[in-house]
């Protein structure tokens, strides 16, 4: 009797320690966990604000070379990537008349030899009455240069049916419309016809074909867009730095030298044309067209005091940061201060702090736990 009574006794006892010990643990459960903060120092730090413009690499002088008279390409003599030279020969045409002009011509032609024989009976009749005394020396020098101004104009028709049909004269010397020359120094970036293809001439009523664009890739421009955001921080000689996306690794610096004074809509936003100058390095070959980023320096401190921006509170115009006021080393019972705050220049990682904290505050950063 005695052990049973015991053993009872005993399983009551432990029974009670299991109630009071899960009674203890779901008070130690329900008890809140403080929230701990890593403490971060301001440090002094150069920050550099800066902003990425997109665009493309252009030549800055490019034309397109085009005939000056219509007619069918019997040869090209270029083709994309070639280096040619002012008054290069670029192609040969051979000309296709136009019939109406054709037709003009030759019609002045048999006008001029009409008008030429007129003047060639008038001036005889002239000179034989000058010879009899009948008529003054002006009268027989002006049907002289009557005679000389009808003979030119038979001259000229003859030379301009030439130059219809076969697109020079002798008149014209070396001047011949069947052969396309270059009209600068460049690479030739593009021939968009072939031999065999009929081509217009330019001319008053039609900007003509284009036989290739020839382009100066030694002078080169960065063209891209910026938000208008940042337009203002924008200034004429700021210095920018090119990074091609096609060679990562490579640094081009360039120069601002245009901001467009009138902004264009893209996709809801105002953007600014902006365009740099620069010198491409050597053993650097850029590409006509080359997708190109820009990074621009807005604003630069040096050696200011700065902290990490998640230590900020912004509250409407007025920033904020949390000070330590409790022992640095008991972070179970952390108590912070609210402190205002003036900020300056962000690199988007940094801030500067103008005033309100100095160096040996300790500032609440990310929660640890």
């Amino acid at each position: 009797m005695e052990i049973k009574k015991t053993l009872k006794t005993a399983g009551w006892v432990l029974l009670g320690l299991f109630v009071l010990y899960t009674f203890y643990f779901l008070w130690k459960q329900a008890q809140p966990v403080p929230d701990v903060y890593e403490t971060v120092k301001p440090e002094v730090r150069t920050l550099v604000r800066s902003t990425v413009a997109t665009g493309n690499i252009d030549p800055r002088r490019r034309v397109n070379i085009k005939p000056q008279t219509t007619g069918i390409i019997t040869e090209l003599l270029v083709q994309p990537g070639d280096m040619v030279r002012d008054g290069q020969v670029v192609a040969r045409i051979k000309v296709i008349p136009d019939m109406d002009k054709l037709d003009q011509v030759k019609s002045h032609i048999e006008s001029a030899k009409i008008e030429l024989e007129k003047v060639e009976r008038e001036s005889e009749r002239t000179r034989q009455l000058y010879n009899k005394g009948v008529v003054s020396r002006e009268e027989y020098e002006a049907s002289e240069s009557k005679l000389a101004v009808a003979k030119e104009n038979l001259l000229s028709a003859e030379s301009q049916l030439e130059v219809v049909t076969t697109g020079s004269s002798e008149r014209s010397g070396n001047i011949n419309t069947t052969v396309v020359k270059s009209t600068m120094d460049g690479m030739v970036m593009s021939v968009p016809v072939k031999e065999g293809a009929s081509v217009s001439g330019t001319s008053m009523f039609s900007d003509g074909t284009t036989i290739c664009s020839v382009a100066d890739m030694e002078d080169v421009q960065f063209k891209g867009n910026i938000d208008e955001t940042e337009v203002d921080l924008l200034r004429v000689g700021m210095p920018l730095v090119l990074i091609p996306g096609a060679m990562q690794n490579v640094r081009i610096p360039a120069v601002l030298e245009y901001v467009a004074p009138e902004g264009v809509e893209q996709n809801g936003a105002m953007q600014f044309e902006i365009k740099a100058s620069t010198v491409i390095p050597e053993g650097v070959t850029l590409r006509s067209g080359y997708s190109v980023n820009a990074e621009i320096v807005l604003e630069e401190v040096h050696d200011v005091l700065s902290v990490d921006e998640t230590c900020i509170e912004f509250e409407k115009d007025k920033a904020y940061v949390w000070c330590l006021t409790s022992d640095v080393k008991d972070t179970k019972h952390q108590t912070w201060e609210r402190i205002p705050v003036e900020v300056g220049v962000s690199d988007g990682l940094y801030i500067q702090i103008l005033s309100g904290v100095d160096g040996n505050c300790l500032l609440k950063g990310n929660k640890v736990n």
